[in-house]
């Protein structure tokens, strides 16, 4: 804001006004996609998608064009829930973002953005997204408001702050895009939807238990009881491959889909376990987070992806 009272009272020219503008707008436009966390919303949008299509595509209603409406409507419905549920946890978490680097640099803790305006703007998104997605099913406005609620409510404002399961717990909040996409096409949620569900909710957790290991004196000298600030790396690493472990059974629910997909499903699991298993012999630790985190986001990328290409040919 100093800087912007500086540009105020200096007197310029008609030729110096312009490239200010340039160098203010793309500020605050970064600021605020850094607010809602652009990152999470992009994930969270490839997910929604993945559930919405396929929907449509066992639903049998009429094909994608079809239901261009309803995809736009879910598209743009659960982003803004995601985006607004991200800007209240910015708005929360002000008290101890400053404590650690990754997230210090954020506008509601540097400054650049009035922490009001961060809450009202979530409160703002999270509302319009919300009726938005109540334009295509109820049950997918309620799934999104459940989301909300679990990672404003009890994974920022409680869990986080008090135990070690607020991995768990935040979990269940990434997991609900692909119920959101498949409700707005059909509110009874196949077992092919809960199937995604689960898919997401046990993949949170070895992928954020990773972040945690490499960032765990940030999070201890935030106060955040992440488990290996509380109970160690050994204890971490044994919960990672048990929830990798619980993965390897998810994809045979998942026959509708073909063999192929089956078969890529298995390969990356077993992947991601042995992967999980080489912890236990590697010294660098941090590197051992880093590969488990990177494997992560693939896997993540290639499933969901297939998913939508093995219905297409």
């Amino acid at each position: 804001m100093a800087n912007l009272r500086t540009l105020d009272q200096a007197p310029v020219s008609l030729s110096d006004e312009r490239p200010q503008d340039m160098e203010v707008a793309p500020s605050k436009w970064k600021d605020f996609l850094a607010l809602i966390k652009i990152g999470i919303v992009n994930s969270n949008f490839i997910t929604t998608f993945t559930g919405l299509w396929l929907a449509i595509y066992f639903t049998q209603t009429n094909g994608f064009i079809a239901n261009l409406d309803i995809v736009l409507l879910t598209m743009i419905g659960s982003s803004l829930v995601v985006a607004g549920s991200c800007s209240l946890n910015n708005y929360i978490d002000r008290d101890i973002d400053h404590l650690m680097s990754r997230t210090k640099n954020r506008p509601t803790v540097t400054g650049r953005m009035n922490p009001k305006g961060a809450l009202y703007l979530g409160l703002f998104l999270t509302v319009v997204g919300t009726i938005i997605l109540g334009f295509t099913t109820i049950t997918a406005a309620v799934i999104g408001l459940i989301g909300a609620f679990t990672y404003v409510v009890l994974y920022t404002m409680w869990s986080k702050r008090k135990n070690t399961l607020n991995t768990v717990i935040g979990s269940v909040s990434g997991a609900v895009p692909p119920l959101i996409g498949w409700a707005a096409v059909d509110p009874g949620l196949s077992m092919i939807a809960w199937i995604l569900f689960f898919i997401m909710f046990v993949w949170q957790i070895p992928h954020f238990l990773a972040i945690a290991i490499r960032r765990c004196e940030e999070y201890r000298n935030a106060g955040i009881p992440m488990l290996p600030v509380v109970h160690g790396f050994d204890i971490t690493r044994r919960q990672m491959l048990v929830w990798v472990t619980c993965l390897l059974p998810l994809p045979f629910w998942l026959f509708d889909l073909g063999i192929g997909l089956i078969v890529l499903a298995t390969l990356l699991n077993i992947g991601w376990l042995a992967l999980s298993i080489a912890g236990f012999r590697m010294k660098d630790g941090m590197r051992w987070a880093t590969l488990m985190f990177v494997y992560s986001l693939n896997y993540l990328t290639i499933l969901f992806v297939s998913m939508i290409i093995v219905t297409i040919f």
